[in-house]
């Protein structure tokens, strides 16, 4: 496509995220045994107690910067045809698209939402994986599903069978789960939902039919009985 977002001017940093570039070596050499987490928990409070008129500093290079950001930026879509305009709007969207895609898995990690059931590959692998050869992860990988698909099948069935055990939690703590998200009003989360509600007119429908058919069967009688 002639042109990608690395070519792209890159966004000028906060003023929180200015602090934290250019204090952190200082901080990692007076904290050397602190862990990348407590070293940004520092630098975190350092901040906070920042003084205002420091702070200032950090605020005003920052919209200096953010003046230079504009600027760049104007000449980078004049450069560009329409083709590459699309194509860059196309990778935004698939950016964004993942973006959305990890939220989503991060709230349903916070809700609580049971764990997929293991296959037997899965149970296998995870069994197997740190007595497997290997120099890197992926060559480990590659060796034990080999040796899976090599292995007999009344040596596949224990795991094959915890595979199926698995099915039946997952299946337990999902009903359990859903229940609970229709309590928070969460029903967006409810597998098969738009199925069951489309099931419903079709079965108020089918109930008005036999109640028609039964209300004209009552009436023939009552015309036939003064016949008789």
């Amino acid at each position: 496509r002639g042109i990608s977002s690395d070519q792209r001017p890159k966004r000028p940093l906060t003023a929180y995220f200015r602090f934290l570039k250019e204090n952190r070596p200082a901080f990692r050499e007076k904290n050397p045994e602190a862990s990348a987490v407590d070293l940004i928990k520092k630098l975190a409070v350092a901040w906070k107690e920042l003084p205002p008129s420091q702070k200032q500093v950090y605020e005003e290079a920052r919209k200096t910067e953010w003046q230079r950001y504009g600027e760049q930026m104007a000449k980078y879509k004049a450069q560009l045809t329409p083709v590459q305009v699309e194509a860059l709007k196309e990778e935004r969207r698939r950016r964004l698209a993942r973006r959305r895609s990890i939220q989503a898995k991060k709230e349903l990690t916070m809700l609580g939402k049971p764990k997929r059931p293991r296959s037997g590959l899965n149970i296998f692998v995870s069994e197997n994986f740190q007595e497997s050869e290997g120099i890197s992860p992926m060559a480990k990988l590659k060796k034990l599903f080999d040796a899976w698909q090599k292995l007999p099948t009344s040596q596949k069935q224990p795991y094959l069978q915890l595979a199926e055990d698995d099915k039946v939690r997952y299946e337990n703590e999902m009903k359990s789960w859903e229940a609970k998200m229709f309590e928070l009003g969460r029903e967006d989360l409810v597998r098969f939902k738009k199925k069951s509600l489309k099931k419903k007119p079709t079965e108020t429908k089918k109930q008005a039919e036999t109640a028609r058919a039964s209300l004209g069967n009552k009436a023939k009688l009552k015309l036939k009985k003064p016949e008789e």
